[in-house]
């Protein structure tokens, strides 16, 4: 009969593993706020953007109707 393998003692952990599970909580932590920072920038750039194109859509409006504005004063002094 074979006899059975004596059980292994638990394996000690390495002495760096904490050392590195600290670094990437660390790293998660600083991402993490890295991005809530910045989020406020994106909210700012996108708000700017749309003021931007209303504003692009207002002013190329108000160049419209001052071209119809002259073209129908260049009709009335044709008259």
């Amino acid at each position: 009969m074979d006899d059975p393998e004596p059980p292994k003692p638990p394996r000690q952990p390495h002495p760096n593993s904490g050392v590195v599970l600290g670094l990437v909580a660390l790293a998660l932590v600083l991402a993490v706020g890295f991005f809530y920072l910045t989020n406020d920038d994106r909210r700012d750039r996108r708000a700017d953007a749309v003021t931007q194109a209303a504003a692009s859509a207002d002013e190329a409006v108000q160049a419209m109707g001052d071209a119809a504005q002259n073209a129908a004063d260049d009709l009335n002094r044709t008259r």
